[in-house]
């Protein structure tokens, strides 16, 4: 499970969601805004500390049944590892 950091504050600007860090060093630049598209913004609002990866996966499949077989999956590991690496998320 996993969960934003202390270290960053999200926003919702014009159907964005901008990850801004509130520490320096965090993000994927240090001192600059991490922007999510779509698929990033669904995948974050399923991060919530209490649902398991497995659950975020089961809850966005149906949004996106026009992907291939794994392909949620995929992006969901690849954008938590992405977000962990950037000290955006963090596990609980």
């Amino acid at each position: 499970m996993y969960k934003p950091s202390d270290v960053v504050a999200a926003c919702m600007i014009e159907g964005e969601i901008i990850i801004v860090p509130l520490v320096a060093g965090s993000g994927d630049m240090e001192d600059e805004l991490f922007t999510l598209n779509d698929t990033g913004k669904a995948i974050w609002d399923q991060l919530d500390g209490r649902r398991s990866l497995a659950d975020a996966v089961a809850a966005l499949s149906p949004e996106f049944d026009e992907a291939e077989d794994g392909a949620i999956e995929r992006d969901v590991l690849g954008r938590v590892a992405e977000l962990v690496a950037c000290r955006m998320l963090v596990a609980v």
